[in-house]
């Protein structure tokens, strides 16, 4: 997030704004099974994210104003559900490739993701001793993200030589496989989990409309036009439920993994929206 949309010119601008970037609870970064050394760490969901960071602004920075809420992915997610809940201090929302409840598809794949390590033997029922012991589990995880990270353009253009690869092949194994193969299984389990559960109508009348109806923020849906996990229809639908939103449809052949900085010109159509978005 830091090193692909911050910096001095952009929109997220540290000279111009106080930023604040900070890892969801499960990532292995932040409190997760991995750091807390338990293979019984709690099932969370996308509100406990949003309340830890609430507790954080205003417990630690004082702040009680947010001029905008950005994320890609889950962090779209959070985003959706920081204007739900806290819909007074929340000015501006910048969902990017996220819905605000998960769709049945996704809940599928997630569903795959969980499937792809709890199948592996060696994964022991989330006792392994080292997160390599899953290998076979991580490889088949980073398979499923390999085909629906990216976009089928990506492949058939052979974007991935733009990446700095001479095959296929050598994208599949040097990249995505070794991209995954060093974390911690139990981590990607409860995040897998916590996508598959996220909707921000649950607790709240379960009626999505109702609630996006109520966000009081400016907002920019920001989809990508070859995401196969979040498509521009799936974010249209819950555009038109949210007042005064504009939805942006950006384009790109990189699919989902686009919002990690694969392509310059991605980045740059997002800044473009978020300057946008902020005289707003």
């Amino acid at each position: 997030m830091q090193q692909v949309y911050v910096g001095k010119g952009r929109a997220l601008d540290p000279e111009k704004y106080f930023i604040v970037i900070m890892n969801q609870i499960g990532n292995g970064l932040s409190s997760s099974s991995h750091t807390q050394n338990t293979s019984n760490f709690p099932n969370v969901q996308i509100g406990d994210d949003v309340r830890a960071q609430h507790h954080l602004l205003t417990e630690k920075f004082a702040i009680n104003s947010l001029a905008l809420v950005v994320g890609g992915s889950m962090g779209a997610q959070q985003s959706y559900e920081w204007a739900v809940r806290y819909p007074g201090m929340v000015k501006r929302a910048a969902p990017i490739a996220g819905t605000a409840k998960t769709t049945p598809y996704n809940t599928i794949f997630t569903q795959a993701i969980i499937d792809s390590i709890n199948s592996d033997p060696a994964w022991q029922g989330g006792r392994y001793a080292v997160s390599i012991d899953v290998q076979l589990g991580l490889q088949r995880l980073a398979k499923l993200f390999t085909l629906m990270g990216w976009s089928a353009e990506f492949f058939n253009k052979e974007r991935w030589r733009a990446l700095g690869f001479s095959s296929m092949d050598e994208f599949i194994t040097d990249f995505m496989i070794a991209y995954f193969a060093p974390m911690d299984p139990n981590n990607l389990l409860c995040m897998a989990k916590k996508w598959q559960q996220a909707d921000v109508s649950n607790g709240r009348g379960d009626n999505l409309q109702a609630v996006l109806s109520g966000i009081k923020a400016k907002v920019f849906v920001l989809s990508i036009e070859s995401d196969l996990l979040f498509p521009p229809a799936d974010c249209e639908a819950e555009h038109k439920m949210i007042p005064g939103s504009e939805h942006h449809v950006l384009q790109t052949t990189d699919g989902h993994f686009a919002i990690f900085g694969t392509d310059a010109a991605f980045v740059e159509q997002v800044d473009g929206h978020l300057k946008t978005l902020l005289v707003m």
